[in-house]
């Protein structure tokens, strides 16, 4: 077993509960447990150990309390419990992540998913951490390279910077975020996978991250098929885990994947409390749950790293204005759109450049830097609004400059934003001139169609 050292043995060894309290069930139904003997002792969010099916112990939480029983939502199916049936109360749990989870893949609970058991850290974290004071964060650091030429020059991303990537499904999301888990500098990276496939779960590890993204992953694992409790704990658990290596003074990369499950998870145990469904079906509290998990990333203070964040964002139908982006693009310091239409003409990653914004420009570059960045969003704008005349032939060349300079300049830049690269931002921004060069060039006077040109 990696990592073995005495402080983790003690953890082990503190955590045993030699007594805890004992109460009964009462009633089942509507997907919960009423249980009585632990209304003066339980306190909400605790977790309870309940008697599953085949002599197995199964998990609940702790969801409403009165003064004569309590409510309890089960992890998992409520088969096998019975009326008079034993809940044994487990308390709160938070995280004690440990330097040996590097390169392991553990479930929300803290346990491990792989092979070999997993060991605690000395101290454990709240599950629901409070944010850094605003008054005492560092401003956002130094523009990071992230191995992609899109986020190396137009949409910069700095260290502690909280940018969300909002697509439907199937738009190349999950490749995108496993391509910023491989190229995005940083000490460490811990991502969330709330409510993935177990296929992709593994996939997404052996594949994609392979043993070299793996050597400084921490991933936190929930599946589809696991209970709401377990997929909203996920994404607690992960950024207890990345603001425990932040204290550390490392510099984390923090992903979620998605916070849309995330968000559905919380309206399942929500409306089992009995809150209601006033946004769009998602319950009012939702928009504080949200709002707290990503104040919790960002810079950091004092001697401590910063938990530079992308939060993953599922949006149906490219619906922009669903409660769950909506939310996300008020909180964060920029967005990445990923567009069906751009996937589906096989450019990828399908960024949708246009809608994309980072906030950390201007500051993230320098003059002549943003000079080229002003320069290759206004040349894909004056395409965009006139692609329909040029892929129609209806646009004669030399009628217009900046069409001219755009249709010269837009398979260059389409071009661009696909490359991977492992030069540097300099060499990007090097690129990114070259695209952009031959554009200012005058176009020679000519009646044939723009678009007959091109092809």
């Amino acid at each position: 077993m990696r990592g073995i050292g005495l402080d983790a043995l003690t953890a082990e060894i503190g955590a045993i509960t030699p007594v805890r309290p004992v109460g009964r069930i009462s009633a089942i139904g509507g997907g919960t447990v009423t249980a009585t003997g632990l209304s003066n002792v339980a306190a909400l969010g605790d977790l309870v150990e309940l008697p599953g099916a085949d002599g197995k112990v199964g998990r609940g939480e702790v969801l409403t309390l009165a003064h004569d029983c309590i409510t309890i939502l089960p992890d998992g199916d409520a088969g096998g419990l019975q009326i008079g049936s034993r809940v044994i109360l487990s308390g709160q749990h938070g995280i004690a992540a440990h330097e040996s989870w590097i390169g392991r893949v553990v479930d929300p609970f803290g346990k491990a998913l792989d092979d070999g058991p997993i060991l605690r850290g000395p101290v454990a974290r709240p599950l629901r951490g409070t944010p850094i004071n605003p008054t005492e964060r560092r401003a956002m650091g130094q523009r990071l390279e992230t191995g992609m030429t899109a986020f190396n020059t137009v949409l910069p991303i700095v260290r502690g910077q909280r940018i969300g990537l909002f697509a439907g499904s199937g738009v190349g999301k999950t490749t995108l975020l496993a391509r910023l888990a491989m190229g995005l500098q940083a000490d460490l990276v811990v991502i969330a996978m709330i409510g993935e496939r177990g296929r992709e779960v593994r996939e997404f590890v052996e594949r994609i991250l392979g043993p070299a993204g793996m050597k400084r992953a921490v991933v936190v694992a929930a599946t589809s098929d696991m209970s709401p409790m377990a997929r909203r704990r996920c994404a607690w658990t992960a950024m207890a885990v990345a603001e425990h290596f932040r204290d550390l003074g490392r510099q984390v990369l923090f992903l979620a994947d998605s916070v849309t499950r995330f968000a559905d998870a919380h309206r399942e145990v929500a409306l089992a409390s009995g809150e209601v469904g006033s946004l769009r079906g998602y319950p009012p509290s939702t928009t504080q749950l949200i709002t707290s998990l990503c104040e919790r990333a960002g810079p950091g203070f004092g001697t401590s790293g910063d938990i530079t964040a992308v939060f993953s964002v599922l949006v149906a139908g490219s619906d922009m204005e669903e409660p769950i982006a909506d939310i996300l693009r008020g909180v964060l310091d920029g967005h990445v759109i990923l567009d069906r239409k751009i996937a589906e003409r096989g450019r990828f990653p399908a960024i949708d450049l246009l809608r994309s914004v980072s906030r950390s420009l201007p500051d993230a570059a320098t003059e002549e830097e943003n000079a080229l960045i002003i320069a290759a969003r206004h040349s894909l704008g004056i395409y965009d609004r006139s692609e329909m005349m040029i892929q129609a032939g209806l646009y004669p060349t030399g009628s217009d400059q900046g069409i001219d300079a755009a249709i010269v300049a837009f398979p260059k830049l389409d071009v661009f934003l696909t490359r991977y690269e492992t030069d540097g931002v300099e060499a990007s921004f090097e690129r990114l001139a070259e695209c952009l060069q031959d554009s200012r060039k005058p176009s020679p006077p000519t009646g044939m169609p723009a678009a007959t040109q091109i092809g």
